[in-house]
């Protein structure tokens, strides 16, 4: 049956390009784990932390892998963080006080299309200065998924740490060289080409943006 979790695991495998043993890592187990549940049906059901954190991970409702039937009117919010320092868009901005507070809640289910991330890994920080104009302004709130860092860094916008200063940019991987260059989105600003990934400290991935309407 295509909606069988054992048949919508593999398909989302096949269509985005996931390996089983990777999946295994992930929740945690065996590398062989996610095959023998694929192929063999053992075990016959996943466990609820399993079963969640693969939901999470492909953004899909947990009853496709086996779990109870959600509720389409139902929403559980889960607040997200907001950290008191500013990335700099600009010159760059000094980190103080680099603490989070509960500060704004999403849709559980929502966030989860969203990203994989549990919410201990999500951020919410605010844009300083224009560089990143127009894709983000002055003032807007950014929503930094800190698992989106290390090797699994691809084309996109993140927040680095330079020295003292946070600053948000585009990054654009070289296919070849691996090297990285550092962009601004406004044309005002000068790129840094041809950096090396070790001398770039990623705090995290800006996976979603939202501003005050003028």
């Amino acid at each position: 049956m295509p909606n069988e979790p054992r048949a919508v695991l593999e398909r989302l495998c096949l269509e985005r390009g996931e390996d089983f043993a990777s999946l295994s890592r992930m929740i945690g187990r065996n590398p062989a784990y996610i095959q023998q549940f694929v192929r063999r049906g053992t075990p016959r059901r996943l466990p609820e932390a399993e079963r969640r954190t693969l939901a999470r991970y492909f953004g899909i409702a947990e009853s496709l892998l086996g779990g109870p039937d959600e509720d389409p009117l139902a929403a559980t919010m889960v607040p997200v963080g907001r950290s008191a320092v500013r990335a700099s868009a600009g010159p760059g901005a000094i980190p103080g006080d680099e603490r989070t507070r509960a500060y704004f809640a999403f849709d559980e289910r929502w966030l989860r299309r969203l990203t994989g991330a549990g919410t201990s890994e999500l951020t919410l920080i605010r844009v300083e200065g224009d560089s990143m104009s127009p894709t983000l302004a002055d003032g807007d709130d950014i929503l930094v998924d800190r698992s989106e860092a290390g090797e699994r860094l691809r084309d996109g916008i993140y927040v680095l740490r330079i020295e003292d200063a946070l600053v948000v940019k585009r990054l654009a991987l070289h296919p070849i060289t691996h090297r990285v260059t550092v962009q601004s989105d406004n044309p005002a600003y000068s790129d840094w080409p041809d950096c090396r990934i070790e001398d770039i400290h990623v705090i995290g991935r800006v996976i979603w943006a939202g501003r005050r309407v003028p």
